[in-house]
């Protein structure tokens, strides 16, 4: 088999962001109800805007009818990933040290999959996460081979 659908539109759209100074958070291929969505998000920064989004957008359309990686009828998205950004990669989490974030792990750490806190720090492919348990502070230590998915997180206080 070839490659996916994300993988095609990955390889398709790095250039374009590479000239235009963005990031390549995501992308996701998925059927919602009837109809398929191809989702792209980029960041920049200090945030990109709507007019980034929709220059992206055009170049990768254009590139995407070319190639035609897609064989059935979808609609492209380009957004921004907003305030619960996902943590990919280990720059992700080294660029977001002192943020709260959420993560989910594939296997339970102290009976836990999930956590939510600071991210202290990440060294040596481990982050060091400030839980809140009650009123106590704890420091858990999440090596990145076992989480399954993370972003940041949105706080309410």
């Amino acid at each position: 088999m070839g490659k996916n659908v994300t993988d095609v539109t990955e390889e398709l759209v790095l250039p374009i962001l590479e000239e235009m100074n963005l990031e390549l958070v995501d992308v996701e291929y998925k059927k919602e109800g009837q109809n398929w969505f191809l989702r792209v998000f980029i960041d920049k920064q200090g945030g990109v805007d709507i007019e980034e989004c929709g220059q992206v957008s055009e170049q990768l359309s254009e590139k995407l009818d070319e190639t035609d990686p897609v064989d059935a009828a979808y609609f492209l998205e380009v957004s921004s990933p907003g305030a619960e950004r996902p943590l990919k990669t280990q720059a992700d989490f080294n660029k977001y040290v002192g943020e709260h974030i959420f993560v989910k792990l594939y296997e339970p750490i102290k009976g836990e999959k999930e956590f939510e806190g600071t991210l202290q720090s990440f060294e040596d492919e481990t982050a060091t996460i400030e839980i809140r348990i009650k009123a106590q502070k704890k420091q858990i230590e999440v090596p990145f081979n076992k989480i399954a998915k993370a972003n940041l997180a949105v706080t309410f206080n």
